[in-house]
């Protein structure tokens, strides 16, 4: 299969020309079929424990080993993008995308949730290799918008894939696994037969383990010029969202009383407000802002969204907070275009696998302290401040990256300022 693969990557240049509209139906695919299984998962952990508590730590366990494997997994499987292409990396992140979201649906114990979660962090990198392409073939100074224009279907797809997750969840917890399952390999067809590669084979370099170690691809992202700090801005902020999506369904579970139908329109909100913010807004704000600025207003909107969201006592608080934080979904998009453009054509998949596993170890830590968090407030009543601890804590991880990258583009702005007025010898 994998020469298939390779095979068919091969001659897909010679078809048709790479487009944004073709990796952004890829994306939203991808997405749909992932966001089916959020409101689910956490319940269906619940279904092999006996408290609250003991899900809470069971989940946290299922999300861990998702995210240990893709930390190793990703810049791996970016670094073999750099070499064959980015279309046979993303089908072979589809396939095990399907498969494992079949043996997830099928598995009567938790150590194969665990199992089969492992496995499909270890070889899906869709997110870091769809990047990769928008790199190869947008110039630097549009990078910003394109990313947008993927979020937005990341977006989009949120809007889709949990609300039918939370549908389908109420008929039967496993009947989303398996529709997820139908998705991937829907989207398996459409890059078989449809997308084409956007790596040229010019552009294209050698695949070597030691650039595929994540320590040594994470040094390297540090190395880029002018972006140094914003590594710890990424791990900051992705490690505030991974709480956040870790925490998001017990949470509301805990405080609220909610179910996957409620947790699945909740989803749904946020959703819009992602496609709203990325495929619309960005857009709009670009033409009068740098995506330095927006990023430090988006970390600050985000810092009080969190805030917010912890100290909600009523659900529909949740959607009000959602629809003012649209500033905050600015920042993934502008922070990522910052980055790729600081790395060269033929480092694309690298970086961008990179800052996937940046990211992947976020979400490593994340259940580490969401789950635990949880677990110590889930005795108290429904309605309780204290529930919010973990968005507490994400909104303090967002004012440290909004510190940490203000100071950075403020240094950066002085030495240009510097380069620019100092006498040409």
């Amino acid at each position: 299969m994998a020469a298939d693969i390779a095979s068919a990557a091969a001659e897909s240049p010679g078809r048709r020309p790479a487009a944004m509209a073709f990796i952004m139906i890829t994306v939203l695919i991808d997405m749909v079929s992932i966001g089916l299984i959020i409101p689910v998962l956490a319940p269906l952990v619940g279904t092999f424990t006996s408290e609250p508590a003991e899900q809470a730590l069971w989940y946290g366990a299922v999300t861990f080993t998702f995210s240990l494997a893709n930390f190793f997994g990703s810049p791996i499987l970016g670094a073999l993008s750099d070499r064959f292409g980015r279309r046979p990396v993303l089908l072979l992140g589809f396939f095990a995308l399907g498969l494992s979201f079949v043996v997830t649906g099928l598995a009567t114990a938790l150590w194969m949730l665990i199992v089969v979660r492992m496995f499909s962090g270890a070889m899906q990198s869709n997110a870091a290799v769809a990047n990769a392409y928008v790199a190869d073939i947008t110039p630097p100074e549009a990078r910003a918008r394109s990313f947008g224009l993927l979020g937005a279907m990341f977006g989009i797809g949120f809007i889709l894939g949990p609300v039918m997750g939370g549908l389908l969840g109420s008929i039967n917890l496993q009947l989303p696994f398996f529709v997820a399952g139908a998705m991937a390999g829907l989207n398996f067809l459409y890059g078989y037969f449809v997308l084409p590669e956007s790596l040229q084979p010019s552009q294209r370099r050698p695949f070597e383990w030691k650039r595929a170690n994540p320590v040594t691809a994470l040094r390297a992202l540090t190395d880029l010029h002018g972006v140094g700090p914003l590594v710890a801005v990424v791990a900051c902020s992705a490690l505030a969202q991974f709480v956040l999506h870790t925490s998001w369904v017990l949470y509301t579970t805990f405080k609220f009383g909610w179910g996957p139908m409620e947790n699945g329109w909740s989803l749904f909100a946020v959703g819009v407000a992602m496609a709203l913010s990325q495929g619309v807004l960005l857009g709009r704000l670009l033409k009068r802002f740098s995506p330095q600025r927006l990023a430090v207003a988006g970390l600050l909107s985000s810092s009080v969204a969190f805030t917010l969201w912890g100290a909600a006592t009523e659900g529909w608080m949740m959607y009000a907070v959602i629809a003012l934080n649209l500033l905050g979904g600015t920042v993934a998009a502008s922070i990522q275009s910052i980055i790729s453009s600081a790395a060269d054509a033929r480092t694309q998949g690298q970086t961008m696998g990179a800052v996937s596993s940046l990211n992947s170890l976020m979400a490593v830590v994340a259940p580490v302290i969401g789950a635990p968090l949880l677990g110590v407030v889930s005795h108290l009543p429904q309605g309780d401040w204290r529930i919010g601890a973990p968005f507490y804590f994400c909104a303090l991880l967002q004012l440290a990256s909004l510190l940490i990258a203000a100071r950075h583009f403020r240094a950066m702005r002085l030495q240009r300022a510097r380069t620019a007025n100092a006498p040409i010898a």
